[in-house]
């Protein structure tokens, strides 16, 4: 059978799955319409006091903002100034374990002083020769630990300090009062304002049969 004038093979079977609906667009807007609001259409008091509210709050979120901001300067300034202070301490004692290591060497150096006076042969002997060599090794060794902020540690005659001293021992003695320092043992050492090594010293302590 033919078909009718109003039959088409190209007809589409569904025309609502390839179309949007006419008014979606329109209600999507009408719907932001009403969440934004419309300035120009309210009295001018409302306006005012929205203008006012919109001020406020922009203000305390500017000054939230700006605390923030001086509290991460604040900040920043401290970790620069205690990255300096560390950098100016490591560098002040980074030679520290090497002093150590030469302190003994420089007692040696006096033991061989004391030695060689103790022993020498007379004036112009090898002896005296040999003394002079090594004072001035003594003296150079002490003037270089000098330079890098190397001083000995005062002893006798002052209060023990278990900060600067150790105590290898006590003395009996009516002459020093208790407590204090009669004799140093081993001298100690300090790197500016640090102890490197302790004085190893005697302490006095009163006579038993006072």
């Amino acid at each position: 059978m033919g078909k009718g004038p109003n039959e088409s093979d190209d007809q589409p079977e569904d025309m609502d799955g390839q179309q949007e609906s006419p008014g979606l667009e329109q209600e999507l807007e009408e719907l932001l319409a009403q969440a934004a609001v419309d300035l120009d259409s309210l009295p001018l008091e409302d306006q005012v006091s929205t203008l006012k509210t919109s001020l406020e709050s922009a203000q305390q979120e500017a000054a939230t903002n700006l605390d923030a901001a001086q509290r991460a300067q604040a900040e920043m300034v401290n970790f620069r100034r205690r990255t300096d202070e560390d950098r100016i301490a490591n560098a002040k004692y980074a030679n520290s374990r090497l002093i150590v290591n030469v302190l003994p060497v420089l007692e040696e150096l006096e033991l061989a002083i004391t030695h060689t006076e103790a022993n020498s042969g007379g004036e112009g002997s090898v002896n005296d020769s040999l003394l002079e060599g090594i004072k001035l090794i003594q003296r150079k060794l002490t003037g270089v630990l000098e330079s890098e902020g190397v001083a000995a540690i005062e002893a006798v005659g002052l209060m023990f300090n278990p900060l600067e001293h150790e105590a290898l021992g006590t003395e009996e003695t009516g002459d020093v009062e208790p407590g204090y320092v009669t004799q140093i043992l081993r001298p100690g050492f300090r790197l500016h304002d640090r102890v490197i090594r302790p004085a190893q010293v005697m302490v006095a302590t009163a006579p038993k049969d006072s």
